[in-house]
């Protein structure tokens, strides 16, 4: 079992409580987390899962980063 397949079955009850619709985004979130799953598997930290929602974080502000960028080329028309 990989380490982020490890950390999401521990989530399972959490994403089960979760509304249909926020299930949905855990599910991408998690997604995030296996984009990166090569640099986790590097750092031993003192809290599992601190690796994968550092990955999520990376991968959101990547998104966002891209979206700042979509939003000035429209404004520069």
């Amino acid at each position: 079992m990989s380490h982020t397949s490890h950390i999401k079955a521990g989530w399972d009850e959490y994403r089960r409580a979760l509304r249909p619709t926020d299930q949905a985004v855990f599910d991408r979130l998690l997604e995030y987390a296996q984009l990166h799953a090569d640099s986790n598997t590097v750092h031993k930290p003192l809290f599992v899962g601190t690796p994968i929602l550092i990955s999520i974080l990376i991968e959101q502000q990547r998104q966002l980063d891209d979206l700042g960028d979509r939003l000035d080329h429209v404004e520069d028309d």
